[in-house]
């Protein structure tokens, strides 16, 4: 499959990606925890079926020591008995986050009160804002058709 257009080699895609970017740099440096941080884009990046975020990502948290059992699960986590309280709360709230269209009431007041419990100010700013952005970069992909399977851990950065 190729994609669309060639969207990484564009000028103004350029300008565009360079503020997603700056975005991305700052929600990375944020106090939300990288775990998090990963298991939060794999998962948004698999509801909206973007290959080429998911193998992005999950390559990514594998580079940075996310194991194979826990990878092959963010997609079942429900069920799962790997991950932490703060973790699946993080994770329901992505999946609200980046399902609003299919809820009528958006997020919950559960699933954002139980956030709460787990996060600081500033960890929900930079959560709610890695929600927003992963779902932006998904769209530029699927709507592009940017191929998947291609990426190299570090490639961007």
């Amino acid at each position: 499959m190729d994609s669309r257009l060639d969207y990484f080699g564009n000028s103004l895609a350029s300008k565009v990606l360079k503020h997603l970017y700056s975005a991305s740099k700052v929600l990375s440096d944020s106090p939300l925890p990288v775990t998090i941080q990963h298991l939060v884009e794999i998962r948004a990046s698999q509801i909206n079926g973007c290959g080429f975020c998911t193998d992005m990502h999950t390559k990514d948290a594998a580079h940075a020591g996310e194991t194979p059992v826990r990878l092959n699960l963010v997609a079942a986590w429900r069920e799962a008995t790997v991950f932490t309280e703060a973790e699946r709360a993080a994770l329901e709230l992505a999946e609200q986050g980046t399902r609003i269209a299919d809820a009528a009431g958006g997020v919950s007041d559960e699933a954002w009160e139980n956030a709460a419990k787990h996060f600081d100010e500033d960890q929900l700013v930079a959560l709610i804002s890695l929600i927003a952005v992963i779902n932006s970069y998904n769209r530029i992909n699927i709507i592009n058709r940017q191929p998947a399977g291609g990426y190299q851990p570090g490639q961007f950065g």
